[in-house]
């Protein structure tokens, strides 16, 4: 898009944009965390509590996510209704 407008977008669409990776990356440790927690799920002695804690956190990771996916869809649109010639 900055490429088409020949300047940069505005710098909330490129903070949305940094927040949508992070929430992605969030979510991409997470995940690996559940699948750890399962593929050992009582190895050395550690409780049940913690798989179920670790699917918790990755289920507030998902929802983190789709609201900066919904937020990082609304900024591009914006950027490109801005690119396109008037």
């Amino acid at each position: 898009m900055e490429r088409l407008r020949g300047a940069p977008v505005h710098r909330n669409i490129s903070r949305t944009l940094e927040l949508h990776l992070e929430a992605i990356q969030v979510t991409q440790a997470r995940r690996k965390d559940e699948i750890g927690n399962a593929a050992n799920p009582q190895s050395h002695g550690v409780p049940r509590w913690n798989n179920e804690k670790a699917v918790l956190a990755l289920a507030a990771a998902l929802r983190a996510l789709a609201g900066a996916t919904r937020r990082a869809r609304t900024a591009l649109w914006c950027a490109l209704q801005a690119a396109l010639p008037k």
